[in-house]
């Protein structure tokens, strides 16, 4: 699923934190970081989210109810 315009970044690794299973972030370049671990989202928001706002990236989650609660937040605009 393609994420748009996240301002709240603390709260989408929250969610992304609260997911069951397996949560990818996919680069630029096709690799596949894992982002319930801690180091790929310090990576992450040093390499991508540097300007404060997560224009767009790629987020792979494999359990329905983890792709529910990413869509729930973005629905709400990071209001959880």
């Amino acid at each position: 699923m393609k994420v748009q315009n996240i301002t709240d970044i603390e709260g989408f690794f929250k969610v992304v934190d609260e997911c069951k299973g397996k949560v990818e972030l996919v680069t630029g370049e096709g690799d596949r970081l894992n982002l319930k671990s801690k180091l790929s989202q310090y990576v992450s928001m040093a390499n991508i989210f540097s300007n404060g706002e997560i224009p767009e990236l790629e987020v792979i989650a494999y359990e329905k109810e983890d792709i529910d609660k990413l869509i729930k937040f973005m629905l709400d605009g990071g209001n959880n």
